[in-house]
């Protein structure tokens, strides 16, 4: 009888050896054609960001070579420069560096992108390069030319020992050095020596890129952890300030200091609130809940937002958006001055769809805003019909306001705001009241558009 079993056995298990065999030299194969085609991705995306890198010198080499006069041919090196530095920037996000502190070299990257977009798009022959541009230029050049040098130490050192990225991400992944950890170190002396950069942390450069929250731009006192109980207790309505949790954050190790503060709610869910330690101005309001369905129209959950900004102190605010999701929706609001949106005053307020309730408020932006605005209380220099021929003819303009935005410059302008439609799509467009320039365009949805109409005539959408 065993005899038979193996007879019968034998060719089943030889069979299924052999399958797993098969399948194990394919799951193989398939492994290794895998991890070569990542290799060659990683090769290729660094030898290309040595390139660019390189090419980037030699752009600004040529746009410091140029006459300070020729306005259109500056233009033109500082796109390419942009152009560059952005392709240099998509590189860096192909390789295996997400464990690897590379962070001085990207900010560096694209500090030099901001920089010279903001530089190309401005009206040269208004505003020309300043000295302190040009020293910026000049500076960029010289940094750009030596980590070029570095970067193609590493590319011919990775050619001559033919070294792998593969290893390099296997290394990073299991937070372990590989045997040769040529790539790593390359990078890593890069990176320390972009972060050695002085001379860039100050002037036109890092003006006209950085837009940090820090607390010189808050006004009022300091304030401790009992007037943050106050506080929290007054927005909610709590008569025992002391049964809410505060915990301290920052400790003078980044730009403001703020606190957090904590009420136990039901079914394990708390109402969260964060303070700024000076001023005691509230950043941030969350009191979550799952809401299984939506019952409220439009209008209704503007008015309800609307009312609760109201009630808080938040005054002459207008709706200028919203979007819809999990039953909330999170609908934005920018202060407005007589019939003037100002949108760097701006904050979010999120609104249950079933009741109403409101369920968070993200004000940081409203909060850090400045707000000596220089050209509120002046009419723009173009009437809304001068503005108008600035745009499509073809532009079924629906609304009109006027608007203070911050234009790619970072500069507040005084805008024109108009809303149309044109080939099915509606737009927001931002002419400037000085000269007419499309300042911004953006696409807007049905339903914001739909919610502009519903809106007085003199706010904004």
């Amino acid at each position: 009888m065993y005899r038979k079993m193996s007879m019968v056995l034998f060719p089943v298990c030889a069979a299924a050896l052999v399958g797993t065999g098969v399948w194990g030299y394919s799951q193989q194969k398939q492994k290794n054609q895998v991890s070569i085609k990542a290799e060659n991705q990683y090769q290729r995306a660094f030898h290309d960001l040595s390139y660019h890198v390189e090419k980037l010198h030699t752009e600004l080499g040529n746009t410091l070579a140029i006459n300070s006069t020729s306005n259109d041919t500056y233009r033109k090196g500082l796109v390419n420069v942009w152009r560059l530095t952005s392709q240099a920037q998509n590189e860096v996000n192909q390789l295996p560096l997400g464990l690897l502190p590379f962070n001085k070299t990207e900010e560096f990257l694209s500090n030099v992108s901001k920089f010279s977009y903001q530089t190309s798009t401005r009206d040269l022959t208004k505003k020309p390069l300043t000295d302190g541009e040009l020293k910026t230029l000049s500076t960029l050049y010289q940094h750009s030319k030596e980590i070029t040098g570095d970067l193609r130490g590493v590319q011919e050192k990775v050619i001559a020992n033919n070294l792998r990225w593969m290893d390099v991400d296997l290394a990073l992944g299991a937070n372990k050095e590989p045997n040769d950890n040529t790539i790593i170190d390359g990078f890593k002396t890069v990176d320390k020596k972009v972060g050695s950069y002085n001379d860039l942390k100050e002037g036109p450069f890092t003006m006209s890129t950085q837009s940090k929250y820090t607390a010189q731009m808050l006004d009022g006192p300091e304030i401790d952890e009992q007037e943050v109980r106050k506080k929290a207790a007054a927005f909610l309505g709590v008569n025992n300030p002391a049964i809410f949790h505060v915990v301290k954050n920052g400790n003078g190790a980044v730009e403001y200091e703020s606190y957090t503060c904590t009420l136990p709610g039901k079914n394990g869910t708390d109402i969260t609130m964060d303070f700024t330690k000076k001023g005691g101005h509230l950043i941030y309001f969350m009191n979550p809940r799952d809401v299984k369905s939506t019952k409220l129209q439009v209008e209704q959950t503007r008015a309800a937002a609307a009312q609760f900004l109201e009630r808080h102190g938040y005054k002459n605010m207008t709706a200028v958006s919203f979007d819809r999701h999990s039953n909330i929706c999170n609908m934005t609001f920018a202060k407005q001055e007589k019939d003037t949106v100002i949108y760097p005053e701006k904050l979010v307020v999120n609104v249950a769809l079933d009741d109403g309730q409101i369920l968070g408020l993200q004000g940081t932006d409203f909060v850090f805003a400045n707000r000596n605005h220089k050209n509120i209380d002046q009419e723009p220099k173009l009437s809304k019909e001068e503005a108008r021929s600035h745009l499509s003819p073809q532009l079924k303009v629906t609304r009109h306001t006027k608007a203070l935005i911050v234009n790619d410059l970072n500069e507040e302008v005084l805008c024109h705001e108009f809303i149309g439609s044109l080939n099915g799509q509606t737009y927001r467009i931002y002419v400037n009241g000085e000269d007419g320039t499309e300042e911004k365009v953006e696409t807007i949805r049905k339903e914001d558009a739909e919610q502009a109409k519903q809106q007085p005539a003199t706010q904004g959408t």
